[in-house]
């Protein structure tokens, strides 16, 4: 039978290393962002609208079947409120 001081060993040493990746991951996705939003800076200096550039990232994630459902209700209340 094992010591259970032996499995708390065994247990608090792979928690730490999972602890420690998930550390390394949240500064890897901190180093991203800064990226990402250096990016952004460098296209909105070069006069690219950031807004519409992170609207079509969203749209190029989509199936485009969605967005065109989307796209018919839209127009359908615009015109209903007499915006077209």
């Amino acid at each position: 039978m094992s010591d259970p001081i032996d499995t708390y060993s065994v247990t608090a040493d792979e928690l730490r290393q999972f602890i420690e990746r998930l550390e390394q991951l949240d500064s890897e996705k901190a180093d991203v962002a800064e990226q990402q939003k250096e990016l952004m800076a460098e296209a909105k200096g070069r006069g690219y609208d950031t807004r519409i550039i992170r609207k079509v990232i969203a749209l190029r994630k989509r199936k485009p079947d969605e967005i065109a459902e989307e796209e018919a209700i839209m127009e359908m209340y615009k015109a209903a409120l007499g915006m077209k």
